[in-house]
């Protein structure tokens, strides 16, 4: 016996209201329609509805059981849309969100290498550092360098670790001297990032679960990771700055780290997309990609060995 024999038949005059406009909708004709609820009915020994040539009416059992067609039809819908899903090649546009400078020097590339792979694959990348609605804004995902607070319209995946620094110039140190330890750092000149009025304190764990701040005195405040390093390789200060972006200044000698041995801070980066009952091949080749090349997620997550 097939079980569901009816139902789409059945949800389908109730939603239409009516056997003609159900049966045009499914391209049966009126008489298959009411033959196959009358079957429904007759399998289940309760009545559905009632019906004359010119009305129609749920019955309280009818009401009931409509509730649960619907669900259930929902959740083939789901089961085999994820299947597809599996199966096809991606395509179509991807709108997405993503912070300036993490954005430009770590997902770019990677969408980059993602747009070679899949030739029917669209990107609208906007680089902000602007806190996005991505619901009213109608973005696919955003990247934010911070937790997802609950939703229940969002949903959200870690996808890089981005352990924090404090690095200077060399002729800084030279002429300043080198900190010892963290409470050394409020005698030095610093440069912090901060955005409409507000600046990034320097926190760093205290090994018990929690953190704590340095007290950092702020003569340059900017709104740009990439002028912070800039500045700091010119000698204006001490910089807390995320491993990724100094690894190569740290190599080539402009940049020191300061502290090394001290444990630094690591905050979670995540990929933010609007729930729902499956998810396009489209965005999870982006995600999969995303958490599997960014820093901190395989190892090669930019930490600086050493200040040679």
């Amino acid at each position: 016996m097939d079980r569901l024999a009816g139902i789409q038949e059945f949800v389908a005059v109730v939603d239409a209201g009516g056997f003609s406009a159900a049966a045009q909708k499914l391209h049966l004709s009126r008489s298959a329609v009411g033959k196959a609820i009358a079957r429904l009915e007759e399998r289940l020994g309760v009545r559905l509805c009632h019906r004359t040539t010119r009305a129609f009416k749920l019955t309280s059992d009818g009401h009931a059981f409509y509730e649960h067609s619907v669900r259930i039809l929902a959740e083939l819908d789901i089961a085999e849309n994820a299947m597809t899903s599996d199966k096809e090649q991606p395509a179509g546009r991807l709108r997405l969100s993503v912070p300036v400078i993490f954005g430009r020097r770590c997902v770019a590339p990677v969408i980059a290498d993602i747009a070679r792979q899949y030739s029917e694959l669209r990107f609208d990348v906007s680089f902000t550092d602007r806190p996005v609605d991505l619901i009213d804004e109608s973005y696919d995902l955003v990247v934010r360098n911070s937790a997802l607070p609950d939703s229940a319209v969002l949903t959200a995946r870690r996808i890089a670790r981005q352990r924090m620094t404090i690095c200077a110039a060399p002729a800084y140190l030279a002429a300043r001297g080198t900190p010892r330890n963290i409470e050394d750092i409020a005698e030095h000149d610093s440069i912090v990032y901060g955005r409409d009025g507000n600046t990034r304190p320097w926190v760093f764990p205290n090994g018990k679960g929690g953190t704590y701040t340095a007290r950092a005195r702020s003569r340059l405040i900017l709104d740009d990771l990439e002028a912070a390093a800039d500045m700091a390789v010119a000698g204006m200060g001490l910089a807390w700055l995320p491993c990724w972006l100094i690894r190569e200044r740290v190599h080539s000698g402009t940049l020191v780290r300061v502290l090394p041995d001290i444990e630094p801070l690591v905050f979670d980066t995540f990929a933010v997309w609007p729930k729902a009952p499956f998810m396009p091949a489209r965005l999870r080749v982006l995600i999969d990609a995303l958490a599997s090349r960014l820093p901190g997620m395989t190892g090669a997550d930019g930490e600086i060995k050493s200040a040679a």
